[in-house]
């Protein structure tokens, strides 16, 4: 893990439906494709720092169907936002506390740093309502970076919090240590 970006994390309040989108532009003429992925990783109330119950990516979906990919690219062609990742929380079971999001860089073509991407973004957004642009420039040395996390309080609402934390890991690796507590 290499740190967090932003020292003071900004919390928002959501209700329903929220969008995880990335975009980055493909690999120059001749280059292996550049191939990122949205993760998200699920924690039980139980544990929620513990192992994940299950994660969600590339073309995978929730067991209950309330966190899927409805748009995927594996080579960042297209306009806009390329990547898509729906997460519904207000469906999502009671016995879920938290979701960790985040882009993981896979190494296939050689090794590649967010810094080795151009025009890479994530935009987390609740309807037009934004919870989070970022460019990755605070983790340009990293392979892997959590965007943030959505923690339920005690009264069962759900918080999104922004947390761009760079990781040094191929997306299995990732997905294993991305939902693992911020050290200062």
């Amino acid at each position: 893990m290499r740190g967090e970006r932003h020292p003071v994390s900004i919390i928002s309040k959501v209700e329903g439906k929220v969008e995880v989108r990335l975009r980055w532009d493909p690999s120059p003429f001749g280059e292996p494709p550049r191939h990122l992925d949205i993760v998200a990783a699920t924690y039980s109330a139980d544990a929620p720092y513990g192992r994940p119950v299950y994660v969600v990516h590339t073309e995978s979906r929730s067991p209950d169907g309330t966190i899927n990919m409805s748009r995927h690219s594996e080579t960042g062609q297209g306009y806009g936002y390329i990547e898509v990742m729906v997460l519904e929380l207000d469906r999502l079971a009671s016995s879920f506390a938290r979701v960790v999001v985040g882009v993981a860089i896979h190494q296939s073509g050689g090794p590649r740093t967010f810094g080795d991407l151009s025009h890479a973004r994530a935009l987390v957004v609740e309807g037009y309502k934004e919870l989070l642009s970022d460019d990755f420039a605070g983790v340009a040395g990293s392979t892997a970076a959590t965007v943030g996390e959505f923690t339920k309080d005690a009264s069962g609402a759900w918080e999104f919090r922004s947390m761009v934390r760079g990781f040094d890991s191929e997306p299995v690796g990732f997905t294993a240590e991305m939902g693992s507590p911020s050290r200062p």
